[in-house]
């Protein structure tokens, strides 16, 4: 069966719940007009797998808010969306698993699909001359995914979107899918795009490996030395792929999770005492944890 369920649904908006060993994800989905979409997510899980099958008309652009995504392209790279990018693309590579290395991802999907959306458009905006299929092939050459960063216009259109009210929300999802497509035909991808970093699926999977190891056993220290023999990976190599994948240095990124996991046993555990909380996370000196 299906991981995917409807749980609500009033009007055109449609909420669906996605449900994992990790955790779980809803999509609140809005109908703008025939054609296309406006879709929230929020997921609090791991990973997932996505049952998605493309229809080759189908445009999509994404933006993360919060949190972290991992995808894959078509020839066994992946690649990480974070806070501020908005990926452009034809949903091609899109079935599969879905991995989000921080357990969290809050952001906005807008789908077109040409031929009802541009209908749909034309009649609602006579003036507006868009065409779908000019802008999928600009951003989307050969159906390949495209991230933009920091592009202040459009990051602009998206944060409005996350605080709209209820009562004015149907209009004001057509007016900004007009705009956002205006936005998308004077942008020039060839300046915007940021060359972000992919990593071959082998070298993800062994980073994915380490942090199990470090978040399993917070009570060991472990240098990267160490790791890097343990897992067959160049020192160099782990660092800058942990970062890629995490999206902060390994001992960073470790630290920021040992200080997570000790206020939570700080307010859970009463009985306990920072030393003994700073023993079970590895600081031999208290003080320092204290600190």
């Amino acid at each position: 069966g299906s991981n995917v369920h409807e749980i609500a649904a009033e009007g055109e908006c449609r909420v669906l719940r996605l449900d994992d060993d990790t955790g779980e994800g809803f999509m609140t989905m809005y109908r703008v007009f025939s054609g296309v979409y406006l879709m929230y997510n929020d997921f609090h899980l791991q990973s997932c797998k996505s049952e998605y099958q493309n229809a080759e008309t189908v445009f999509c652009i994404d933006h993360c808010r919060e949190g972290r995504i991992e995808h894959e392209n078509g020839i066994g790279g992946r690649y990480y969306m974070e806070a501020g990018d908005i990926r452009i693309d034809r949903r091609v590579h899109h079935a599969g698993s879905v991995h989000m290395p921080l357990s969290h991802y809050h952001g906005i999907t807008v789908g077109f699909v040409r031929g009802a959306a541009e209908r749909s458009l034309a009649g609602a905006f006579p003036a507006l001359q868009i065409d779908l299929q000019a802008l999928s092939e600009k951003f989307c050459p050969q159906s390949k995914e495209i991230l933009l960063r920091s592009n202040e216009p459009l990051n602009q259109i998206f944060s409005q979107l996350y605080h709209v009210p209820q009562r004015i929300r149907a209009d004001y999802f057509k007016i900004k899918m007009a705009e956002l497509l205006l936005l998308l035909d004077a942008v020039d991808p060839a300046q915007m795009t940021e060359q972000r970093q992919y990593f071959p699926a082998k070298q993800t999977d062994k980073i994915k490996q380490i942090h199990a190891l470090l978040t399993g056993q917070l009570d060991t220290t472990f240098t990267v030395e160490a790791l890097s023999e343990k897992f067959d990976l160049p020192p160099a190599t782990l660092r800058k792929v942990f970062r890629g994948v995490y999206g902060a240095p390994i001992y960073q990124y470790i630290k920021a999770y040992k200080m997570k996991a000790a206020a939570s046993m700080l307010i859970s555990e009463k009985s306990s005492t920072v030393a003994e909380i700073a023993q079970r996370l590895g600081y031999a000196n208290a003080s320092k944890f204290s600190a």
